[in-house]
């Protein structure tokens, strides 16, 4: 049994999809990743996991540069022969299952986090693209031997929709799941008044309210407050929406944040910080630094949005609801938490709570397993998960 993982970094692989193909092993297939080149593939090989690399370029619309990534991952998988691949973006996807087709790959899974800058976007390239995508999602992800995997209940209306895929063939499964164990709460000290540090982790694109986080951290300097603003994160030169790195320098050296850059280490870093925030106007699918702001028993700040309610579900009981595009309101729910500090205590309590129930990644990963076992010819033993590791 061979099972094959296409994402467009390999950053991606190796930090969410890694403890699913570590678990895919102990059952006792072969696991493949396929991405771009990147500076984290070569540490697969230390789990025993192959890596192959493919000629992509995430931003690129050349007919010619497209066809050539097209062939070689037909090309590829018409060697490797896996029995499942698993595709996880848009772009993965449409490319993923119409190469499936071509190399008579015998089962596909397209997973979808999030509907991305293509459809949120309002921008002229942006909505230029959105029929072309469209029509490309419905004639690929619904073909055949295949699944799609969605985050969200909104992305499940937004698919049906607009017909993206066959209702039939959908699946929800609520994030790429967290390591509850590994992301877990530090002790604190109820008693000791410190000031409060609040981290932002995640891409740095604008859409994901890194500009809101910076201007918010200016109020609350102009208000006096003692406040520790956090950015980790790099840009993302692959989407047309990165914040510049001249830009998130420059708020640096104002002193309105710290700038963390990539952090290897995430877990280590939430236990030392209070809030995490994510004021994201992004149609995200469920952010991975909410869930492990949740597991880690973080005080969670999001906006009420597609992907960020799945994790503050309920306005001052799991977390703070903020306006999106308003630094205001962030300052706002900022200032509420350091001010009210059993308040900040009882919602990183209830996030933590609402974690474990929801996002740990030993159900996630069963139940992707089970998406897999709809298709697969010979299915996966799938019983408890006990012990795997990010």
């Amino acid at each position: 049994m061979k099972i094959a993982f296409f994402a467009n970094t390999d950053w991606y692989l190796y930090n969410f999809r890694l403890s699913t193909a570590l678990r895919l092993r102990a059952l006792g297939a072969e696991v493949m990743m396929l991405s771009p080149p990147g500076d984290f593939g070569a540490r697969f090989a230390d789990h025993g996991i192959a890596w192959r690399t493919l000629p992509m370029d995430r931003s690129s619309l050349d007919p010619l540069r497209e066809t050539l990534l097209l062939r070689a991952l037909v090309r590829l998988l018409t060697t490797e022969r896996p029995d499942l691949l698993h595709n996880f973006t848009v772009k993965c996807a449409v490319y993923g299952a119409l190469a499936a087709r071509m190399a008579k790959v015998p089962a596909v899974v397209n997973a979808v986090a999030g509907m991305g800058y293509v459809f949120t976007s309002q921008r002229m390239k942006a909505r230029a693209l959105r029929p072309v995508v469209s029509d490309l999602m419905r004639r690929t992800l619904g073909h055949g031997n295949s699944r799609v995997i969605l985050q969200n209940p909104d992305d499940v209306g937004t698919f049906t929709a607009l017909r993206l895929s066959p209702p039939d063939k959908i699946r929800l499964i609520r994030s790429s799941g967290v390591d509850t164990e590994r992301f877990s709460p530090a002790p604190r000290d109820a008693q000791a008044r410190r000031p409060l540090r609040v981290l932002l982790a995640a891409r740095l694109l604008w859409e994901k309210g890194i500009g809101e986080f910076a201007e918010a951290a200016s109020l609350m300097r102009q208000q006096g407050r003692d406040i520790e603003f956090l950015l980790a994160g790099m840009p993302d030169p692959g989407n047309p929406r990165s914040v510049p790195r001249a830009d998130v320098e420059r708020w640096q050296q104002q002193g309105m944040l710290t700038w963390l850059g990539h952090v290897e280490d995430m877990s280590t870093l939430m236990r030392q910080v209070d809030v995490m925030a994510l004021p994201s106007y992004y149609r995200e699918g469920v952010p991975k630094s909410l869930i492990e702001g949740a597991a880690s028993g973080l005080a969670l700040v999001t906006t009420d949005l597609p992907g960020c309610r799945e994790v503050v579900s309920e306005d001052g009981v799991d977390g703070l609801h903020v306006a999106p595009r308003s630094a205001e309101s962030l300052a706002a729910a900022l200032a509420r938490l350091d001010d009210d500090r059993p308040l900040l205590q009882r919602l990183a309590s209830r996030a933590r709570d609402r974690a474990l129930q929801h996002f740990d990644h030993r159900n996630v990963i069963r139940e992707t397993i089970d998406v897999y076992n709809e298709l697969l010819r010979m299915p996966l033993h799938n019983g408890e998960l006990v012990g795997a590791s990010r």
